[in-house]
Parts: structure tokens; C-alpha cells; sequence
């Protein structure tokens, strides 16, 4: 097969300094087109990374049979809708985390995926970090073999921090205004709370999506207990993910660094993970493991390959899978998941504070 042909949508901060420069890196794609409504702005990109062909939206580059696939980075509420375009205009599609703001949204886009025939990868590069499929591979050892007894219990803490990390990728910038963007969200929520919620749901989707992964829920997932403060984003939230109880730990601290976890308890010990900051590269997320009982032993073993960066790993895994038709780990259909948690948790929320 040669090279995939690939279409980018948006130019704005994490296309700039992330995804164009992973898939214009990488040998088995090359990225052929470019769509942004500022013009000023999309010229740069174009020129800065050698794209041939700039279009003026999204639907012009949908246009172009020379387009394979589409990748896209755009405000969470309508890259959605972008998503469900490029699926009916029969290209294959990655596009960043969340996948929809409401479950009606992502079944619009799903319905799209299933009568185009294409293929729609989300963007939840937690599951491509080499340390978090270390985790995995543990935590499916110990609950196989019984070793450390019972899974008990998970948690995840994300308080979140400095999450640059001094990338040093240039972003271009112009006086052009942002793209407008219409509040949309639940038909149910009230429009002042549409910020806070796709704020969480923006953040939180991640460690959600990465819990599930750790413990192969699938879509046996309930909420049992909201917590949030009046800012609909720092708290606690209780979950019932496939028969365990996880609790997410949300919030706001000026940390140096990155300050996230995620830590899954057997009886006899537990296995735990430490999220690098988001754009650090070459960077994975660091493992524990604690056996309990009689011996009493911490480990940290060494996710291999050892220098590597998850959103770039998320970009192989896209052009791999769309060369060879294996299944992407992170799809359209398991990820509607979270959007239906989120919308539980918010409509939780908002019942407590007698807003619904």
C-alpha cells in the first residue's frame, strides 16, 4: 500500500505543536491538504510544514478524492460535527478526544461511520503511553493468575498542573479572530452550564477512558455518587465500572509538573501509574507495582520501548491500522461511553443542585 494520504482540519495550538508535526513525521503518511477559515493563518501552517494543497474548510478538503483520511483538532463542541461530515464524505477519521458533547451527537456520528463503511478512531492517547499498556499488561497477569488475590478497588487522582513542558514546537499566530463557536451540548443542560461541562468533560474524559481500558469495562459503567463543587469540576465522583468501585479525584493545583495517578488495588497489593506532563515527549508514565502478604515488595519495572511519546504512538496506531485493518484501540463505538458517563455524572450534578 503506499502512503497514506491524509487531511488536516484546524490549525490551532495542539495541531501546530502536536498532531500535523507526529503525522507529517511519520514514513507511511503524508499529509496532503490543509483546511482553516483564517486564511492568514492556514498559509503559514501550510508553508511551515511543505502541505501542497490549503482549503478554505473543512468541506472543501472533504472534496478532494486525493484525501484518504482526515485527522482533526477543532473547539470540542463542534469537532463532532466535523467528524460525522468527513465520515459521510467517505474518509476515514481521527480526531482528538472528546468525540461528541452529548450522546445524541455521537450517535449521529457513529450512524455516519456505519453507512460510509469508514473508520473512526478517538484521540485518548493514555492508552498509547507504553507505561500505561505496561499496566495493563499487569493488571490482566494478576487478575488471570490470582497472584495478588482480589481486585478491590481503583482510583484516579488528576489535578492537572503544567502541562507544556517547555515544548519548544513553534505555533504560528495571526490577528485573525477565532472561528465563532456555538454553545452546543445536552439538549437537557441548562445553557449556563454548558462551560463547566464540557470543561470536565474536555479533561476528565481521558482518565475515565483510561480506567475502563485498565479494567475492560466496556460499557458496564454506572455512576453511584457525585460530589462537585459549585464550579461543576472539582470533586469527587464514585463509579461502578464492570463490578469495581473507582473513584475519580478532579480539581485545580499549580504543580511544577503534572500531577496525576491512577492506582488499582488487588488484595494483596495494588499496581499504580504517574501521568508525565501531557506534551513532555519521549517521556512515558512511570509504574509501581506493590506485592503485599508476606514478602512485602515495590517494583518499577521500566516501560519499553522506553523513550516514547504517546501522542505520537497514537499517530502510528491510526496510520498502522488503517494500512493493515486491525481494529483501533480506541474507537468510535467504545468511546461513546464516555460521553453517556459524563452526561450521567453532569445530570447527577445538577440534580443535587435542584437544577434539572
Amino acid at each position: 500500500m503506499d502512503k497514506l494520504r491524509l487531511g488536516y482540519v484546524g490549525c490551532g495550538f495542539m495541531a501546530q505543536r502536536v498532531h500535523i508535526p507526529n503525522f507529517v513525521s511519520l514514513p507511511d503518511c503524508e499529509v496532503v491538504a490543509l483546511a482553516e477559515l483564517r486564511p492568514e493563518l492556514g498559509r503559514k501552517v501550510q508553508t511551515r510544514f511543505g502541505i501542497p494543497t490549503l482549503y478554505r474548510d473543512h468541506q472543501e478538503l472533504l472534496a478532494d478524492p486525493d484525501v484518504q483520511a482526515v485527522a482533526m483538532s477543532a473547539a470540542f463542541s463542534v469537532q463532532g460535527d466535523l467528524a460525522r461530515d468527513a465520515l459521510q464524505a467517505g474518509k476515514d477519521v481521527f480526531v482528538e478526544k472528546p468525540m461528541a458533547v452529548s450522546v445524541p451527537q455521537a450517535d449521529s456520528i457513529l450512524a455516519a461511520a456505519r453507512r460510509s463503511g469508514k473508520k473512526l478512531m478517538v484521540g485518548y492517547m493514555k492508552r498509547y503511553d507504553v507505561g500505561n499498556e505496561l499496566v495493563k499488561a499487569k493488571l490482566d497477569q494478576f487478575r488471570t493468575s490470582g497472584e495478588l488475590g482480589a481486585l478491590t478497588f481503583a482510583r484516579n487522582h488528576g489535578f492537572g498542573g503544567e502541562w507544556i513542558a517547555g515544548l519548544d514546537i513553534p505555533v504560528d499566530t495571526t490577528d485573525e479572530p477565532m472561528p465563532a463557536v456555538p454553545p452546543i451540548g445536552p439538549d437537557w443542560l441548562p445553557e449556563r452550564f454548558l462551560k463547566p461541562y464540557v470543561s470536565y468533560l474536555q479533561q476528565y474524559t481521558h482518565n475515565v477512558n483510561l480506567l475502563r481500558y485498565f479494567l475492560d469495562a466496556g460499557d458496564d459503567v454506572g455512576v453511584r455518587a457525585v460530589d462537585l463543587d459549585e464550579d461543576g469540576y472539582s470533586g469527587v465522583v464514585v463509579l461502578d465500572m464492570a463490578g469495581t468501585r473507582v473513584v475519580l479525584e478532579t480539581g485545580h493545583i499549580s504543580h511544577h509538573r503534572w500531577d496525576e495517578h491512577t492506582q488499582v488495588y488487588f488484595r494483596d497489593g495494588w499496581v499504580k501509574t504517574w501521568a508525565p506532563p501531557l506534551l513532555l515527549r519521549q517521556v512515558p508514565a512511570e509504574v509501581e507495582v506493590y506485592r503485599a502478604g508476606g514478602e512485602q515488595t515495590f517494583s518499577r519495572p521500566i516501560p519499553q520501548p522506553g523513550w516514547t511519546w504517546s501522542y505520537k504512538r497514537e499517530a502510528e496506531h491510526f496510520v498502522r491500522c488503517l494500512r493493515t485493518g486491525e481494529p483501533f484501540r480506541s474507537s468510535g463505538e467504545d468511546t461513546r461511553t464516555d460521553v453517556r458517563i459524563f452526561e450521567d455524572i453532569y445530570r447527577a450534578y445538577l440534580a443535587q443542585l435542584g437544577s434539572l
